[in-house]
C-alpha cells in the first residue's frame, strides 16, 4: 500500500507541473453530463458535484450531473458504455465498478478496460467499521471478544453487494478466523439506519460517509483502514494499530467512452486535473471527507493499473461471484 500511494503521490506531483496540453484542443460544443452511479449525497455523488460546479467555467459549457443508481454503480457504466458517438459524457467510478464488477460477474454489461478511457482520478477514500452507538463493543478487542460469545452473529453491512466494502469486509473476517455474513444494501442510507437502529450489528462503508454519522454521536467508528489515522479522527485506531492485519483505501475518477477523440479526452483530463489543484477545490474535496488528487488521463491509466494490481487478487482469493 506504501508503493501503491507513494506512486500515485508522484503521480500527482508530475500532473501538476504538467501543462495543459489539450485546453485549447477538441472544444465541447453542447452539455457535459457527467454520470454517477450512486445516490445523491453519497461521496461519489458529492465529488462529482464540487467538479461539475468548477469545471464548467473551464470546459465554457453546462455541466450536469445525473444519478444512475442501482447494481453497485453498473447501470451508469452501461449507461456510458451505450451513450451515442459523440455524445459529451463523462462517468464518475470506483473501484468496484471498474475492478471488482469485471471479476465477479460474467456479464456486467461492458468491458472496463475496452470500453472506457480514464480521464481523470481525483480523490482517494478510507473504509471504516462501525457498531450502533448503544453497542457493547468499543473497540477491536472488544470485537474479538463478542464475536467468541456471539459466533453467530457476525454480521457485516456494506452498501452494495460486490463492493470494496463487501471485500474488505470478508478481509476482515479472515484476520479475525471467522467468516461474516456480508449483508448488502441498496446504499449508504438504509445500512446507516440500520446500524444506528441496532438492526445490523457492524456496518462497513467509507469513512466519508459513517464520519458524519459518528460525529454526531449516532453510531461509532470502531478502526479506519489507512496504514495511519486519519486527521479528521485522530482518536480512532487503524486496524493495524487495533491487532488487525489490514490496510486499503478506494478512490473516485472519471471516465470517457472509448470512442471519444483522444484529443478531448486528454483536455477534460487537463481541466479536471487543473481543477483539482486549485486550494478551495482541495478544501472542499476535504471538507467532504475525501482526499484530493489531480491526476491527467495518462496518470490516470498508471494509477488505475496500480489499484488493479492490489484489488484483484483479493476478489480471485475470495472465491465471491454474483449474478445478474
Amino acid at each position: 500500500m506504501r508503493r501503491l500511494i507513494s506512486g500515485i503521490a508522484a503521480a500527482v506531483t508530475l500532473a501538476a507541473g504538467a501543462p495543459l496540453a489539450g485546453a485549447q484542443q477538441a472544444p465541447l460544443d453542447g452539455t457535459l453530463t457527467v454520470v454517477v452511479g450512486y445516490p445523491p449525497g453519497g461521496s461519489s455523488d458529492r465529488i462529482a458535484r464540487l467538479v461539475a460546479d468548477r469545471l464548467k467555467d473551464r470546459v465554457g459549457v453546462a455541466v450536469v450531473v445525473e444519478n444512475k443508481t442501482g447494481a453497485g454503480g453498473r447501470i451508469a457504466a452501461q449507461a456510458l458504455h451505450a451513450a451515442p458517438a459523440g455524445q459529451n459524457v463523462l462517468m464518475l467510478a470506483n473501484p468496484a465498478v471498474m475492478v471488482v464488477a469485471p471479476l465477479v460477474y460474467a456479464q456486467p454489461g461492458y468491458d472496463a478496460q475496452r470500453d472506457f478511457k480514464p480521464v481523470s482520478l481525483v480523490s482517494r477514500y478510507k473504509f471504516a467499521l462501525a457498531v450502533a452507538a448503544n453497542s457493547p463493543i468499543q473497540d477491536l478487542a472488544g470485537l474479538r471478544q463478542w464475536l467468541k460469545a456471539n459466533p453467530k452473529q457476525f454480521a457485516v453491512g456494506v452498501p452494495a453487494t460486490g463492493s470494496l466494502p463487501h471485500f474488505f469486509a470478508l478481509m476482515l473476517g479472515r484476520e479475525l478466523g471467522q467468516e461474516p455474513e456480508v449483508v448488502g444494501y441498496r446504499g449508504s442510507a438504509p445500512l446507516i439506519s440500520e446500524l444506528i437502529g441496532g438492526i445490523l450489528p457492524q456496518g462497513i462503508d467509507t469513512l466519508d460517509t459513517l464520519l458524519p454519522q459518528h460525529r454526531a454521536g449516532k453510531i461509532h467508528i470502531l478502526a479506519v483502514s489507512g496504514e495511519a489515522r486519519d486527521a479528521e479522527l485522530k482518536d480512532v485506531p487503524t486496524f493495524k494499530e487495533g491487532g488487525v492485519n489490514l490496510a486499503a483505501d478506494g478512490w473516485n475518477a472519471f471516465f470517457a467512452p472509448a470512442a471519444m477523440p483522444q484529443a478531448k479526452a486528454d483536455r477534460l483530463g487537463a481541466d479536471i486535473a487543473a481543477v483539482l489543484r486549485e486550494p478551495a477545490m482541495q478544501e472542499a474535496v476535504r471538507a467532504a471527507y475525501l482526499d484530493p488528487v489531480s491526476l491527467d488521463a495518462p496518470g490516470t491509466a498508471d494509477a488505475l493499473a496500480a489499484y488493479r494490481r492490489q484489488w484483484e487478487p483479493v476478489v480471485r482469493e475470495s472465491g465471491f461471484t454474483a449474478t445478474q
